[in-house]
C-alpha cells in the first residue's frame, strides 16, 4: 500500500487512473469541487473507487469546512458557517455554541457519508492570532486556546455521529503564519514558551485517531526544515509535547512553501516521520513518482491506518439533516449572532 492521498482530476476516474490506482493501491483519496457535481454522481464516484480495492473501509476525503472552505456547494449540497460564527457565539452563550457547532458537523457528516466521503479535514485547531495571513482567519474557532479545544472537541463528536472521521490540523499550529503556505514559507518568529498556547488545543484532542501537519517554519524548534518535514518538531513536539499518536499526514504536497519536485518533497516529509503523503492535484506524473519513490506503508502507519478505519462507521439513529440544521439556527438566532 502507498502511503498516500491522492487526488482524482475529475468527477469521474480516467482509465489511467484507474490502472495507476489498482496497481499502486494508496492509502485514500481526497475530493475537490471539480470532483463533486451532484448526488447521484458523487456517490457512483466514491463507489467506483471502493471497488478498485474491494474493501468499504477506505479514506475517501475532502475539505469541507463551511464558510469559504467548500468543496460540495450550494445549491445541491447546503450552506454551512465558517468557524467565526461559533466563535462568536461562544463568546456570547459558550454552552449554546458548543451544542450548536456539534449539530453542525452532525448535519454536514450526514451528507458527506450519503456520498461515500469517510473523512472530513476539519476543524483548524490553529489559534487565531491579530496581524497574521487570513489564510487561517475566519475558519478559526477562536484565540483562546481552551476555547478552541472545546469547540473543535465538540465539532469532532458531530462528525463521528454521522460516521465520519474529522481530522486535528494543522499541527503544531497555523495560527500565527503572517504568510500563505500555498504561495510562500511561512517562518513564525515566537518563542517555545509562546508556542505552548498553539499546541494546547492539539495537546487536549492528542488521542483523536487523524491528524495534519503545517507548511511553516518555527526556528525555536528547528532553524532548518518546516514542519512537515522536520524530524526534530515531529518527534519532540507533534508525538512527545503534543502526545499525538495518531495516523500524520502532510498538508497539500503540491503547496509551494515546499522545495523540490513534489515525489521529493513528500520522500522527505515522510523520511522525518509523517505517516502519509497527501497530494490534491491530480497529476498523474507526480503521483506516479511520490508510489515509486514512496511504496510501502510501514508497519506503524498501518496500525494508526487502522485506527483511521475503525472510526468509521453508521450515521447515529438520530435527527435528520434539516432538524440538526433547525438547532442551529435556533441557537444561533437566539444569541443574536448572524450566520
Amino acid at each position: 500500500m502507498v502511503p498516500a492521498i491522492f487526488g482524482l482530476s475529475g468527477p469521474v476516474l480516467s482509465g489511467e487512473e484507474r490502472a495507476f490506482f489498482a496497481d499502486a493501491d494508496p492509502v485514500g483519496y481526497i475530493l475537490f469541487a471539480r470532483n463533486c457535481v451532484d448526488r447521484a454522481q458523487l456517490r457512483a464516484l466514491t463507489d467506483d473507487l471502493r471497488a478498485i480495492h474491494g474493501r468499504d473501509r477506505l479514506i475517501v476525503s475532502i475539505d469541507q469546512e463551511g464558510g469559504r472552505v467548500v468543496r460540495m456547494k450550494p445549491p445541491e449540497w447546503q450552506r454551512y458557517p465558517a468557524g467565526q460564527v461559533f466563535d462568536e457565539l461562544y463568546r456570547v452563550a459558550p454552552a449554546s455554541a458548543i451544542e450548536a457547532i456539534r449539530v453542525n458537523a452532525e448535519a454536514m457528516g450526514r451528507e458527506l457519508a450519503e456520498c461515500g466521503v469517510t473523512v472530513d479535514f476539519h476543524a483548524p485547531f490553529d489559534v487565531r492570532r491579530e496581524d497574521t495571513d487570513d489564510v487561517i482567519g475566519d475558519r478559526a474557532l477562536g484565540s483562546e486556546p481552551m476555547q478552541v479545544a472545546a469547540l473543535g472537541r465538540a465539532l469532532l463528536d458531530g462528525l463521528g455521529r454521522a460516521g465520519v472521521v474529522g481530522c486535528l490540523k494543522h499541527m503544531p499550529g497555523h495560527g500565527r503564519a503572517t504568510a500563505d503556505s500555498h504561495k510562500e514559507m511561512p517562518v513564525v518568529h515566537a518563542s517555545a514558551e509562546e508556542l505552548d498556547a498553539d499546541i494546547a488545543p492539539f495537546r487536549a484532542l492528542s488521542h483523536h485517531p487523524l491528524g495534519m501537519t503545517c507548511h511553516l517554519m518555527f526556528p525555536a524548534w528547528d532553524t532548518e526544515h518546516p514542519a512537515t518535514q522536520s524530524p526534530r518538531i515531529i518527534r519532540d513536539i507533534i508525538r512527545d509535547a503534543i502526545g499525538f499518536d495518531g495516523l500524520l499526514l502532510t498538508d497539500d504536497i503540491d503547496m509551494e512553501a515546499l522545495a523540490g519536485t513534489v515525489p521529493e518533497r513528500s520522500e522527505r516529509a515522510l523520511a522525518a516521520g509523517c505517516d502519509i503523503t497527501l497530494n490534491c492535484w491530480g497529476k498523474i506524473d507526480d503521483m506516479i513518482g511520490i508510489a515509486t519513490r514512496n511504496p510501502t506503508l510501514t508497519p506503524e502507519a498501518a496500525e494508526r491506518l487502522s485506527r483511521v478505519h475503525a472510526a468509521m462507521g453508521d450515521p447515529v439513529d438520530g435527527a435528520d439533516t434539516g432538524e440538526l440544521l433547525a438547532k442551529r439556527d435556533a441557537l444561533i438566532e437566539a444569541a443574536g449572532i448572524g450566520v
